[in-house]
């Protein structure tokens, strides 16, 4: 593993996590099959069954930190490897773009994340018996890990990412007050939306009934006050003399970026195919019954049916799928690293 440079090692890292939150979604995506459904009788009254705790939350979850945090280590990896091969080495820097996009990708799924469980939490427990801890695993704590989740990878991806830069002594340089004050700008608003989303579902839970306008009201007050507190800090940040920067070049910048863009739209549009077919396919495990139409004096109730995986199922359904994300990773990887290989020219201009 030590032979391979690396500026394949962060190109390949990302696309391992993305193999790892397939496996999750999926996971997921079956896990959500067990969920016990609630029961209707012939006037339309809702019997809920027991509740259990939601295991897909975290399944998800756990798809979403293996892209950001597999992309986060192939950010240092890039970077590191430009501080090597310098900063004109075309594999260092693609592989370093391509990161920075797994990473935000990763972050855009996490904030997505917790805004969905915040909405989807409401009315879910309406007219049934809950149990608050299973309530605090299903919902709140997912919220938590999700919010920890980008705070940890926002700061670590864009704010401390100083671990190639040491002092003249070796040891790593302390943090200045700009990157206090920029983390500060970076995390305050995240985490004052999770307080306002955390609040917002206590009230909902103790007073079982919709968010009321002043609710609301507070809820934006907290947030509105997280951006504005960040936006204090972000400016102070940016009041810091910033130190002198090498010269780039825009132009060539631009279009490289739309170069690599375009090189993995391919792989982009398969990776949606794939986690939409894989989806698709576990979803005919489950059928419903289908209830007669007058449903005076006898049962009327449409039950799921989960039918067990066979190798029929496996090579029809959800190998296709699982082909395709294949495809996408090694086409992805291939794009990249043949993309940005370097000449025998380059190599003997060393």
């Amino acid at each position: 593993m030590n032979r391979i440079p690396l500026a394949k090692k962060a190109v390949a890292l990302p696309l391992i996590g993305l193999l790892v939150a397939w496996l999750a979604f999926m996971g997921a995506t079956l896990a959500n099959l067990y969920v016990p459904q609630p029961i209707y009788n012939e006037v339309g009254v809702a019997t809920f069954p027991e509740e259990v705790v939601q295991i897909a939350p975290y399944l998800f979850l756990l798809g979403i930190a293996a892209v950001a945090v597999s992309s986060l280590i192939a950010k240092r990896l890039a970077q590191k490897s430009r501080a090597e091969l310098g900063e004109t080495h075309s594999l260092s820097r693609a592989a370093l773009r391509f990161a920075n996009l797994g990473v935000v990708l990763g972050l855009a799924a996490g904030a997505v994340f917790a805004i969905g469980n915040f909405l989807g939490a409401f009315n879910t427990y309406s007219g049934r018996t809950e149990n608050p801890v299973l309530r605090l695993l299903s919902v709140y704590v997912p919220i938590l890990l999700a919010t920890g989740l980008v705070v940890y990878v926002l700061l670590a991806a864009f704010v401390f990412n100083n671990e190639n830069e040491k002092n003249t002594d070796g040891s790593k340089p302390k943090m200045s007050e700009a990157q206090k004050a920029l983390g500060l700008g970076y995390a305050v608003p995240i985490l004052a939306t999770a307080l306002a989303i955390i609040f917002g579902l206590a009230v909902y839970d103790v007073t079982r009934t919709n968010l009321q306008v002043w609710i609301w009201v507070i809820i934006i007050a907290i947030v509105a006050s997280g951006v504005v507190i960040g936006t204090r800090f972000a400016n102070k940040a940016r009041a810091v003399k910033p130190a002198a920067v090498k010269p780039r070049t825009a132009w060539a910048a631009g279009a490289s970026n739309l170069n690599f863009v375009l090189s993995i739209i391919f792989g982009s549009t398969v990776t949606i195919m794939a986690f939409s077919f894989g989806s698709a396919a576990i979803s005919k495990l489950q059928t419903w019954s289908n209830p007669p139409i007058n449903c005076q004096g006898v049962e009327c109730n449409s039950i799921p049916t989960i039918t067990a995986p066979n190798v029929q199922w496996l090579l029809e359904d959800l190998a296709p799928a699982k082909v395709l994300l294949l495809l996408a990773v090694v086409g992805i990887y291939v794009t990249i690293t043949e993309r940005n290989k370097e000449t025998p020219a380059a190599k003997k201009a060393k």
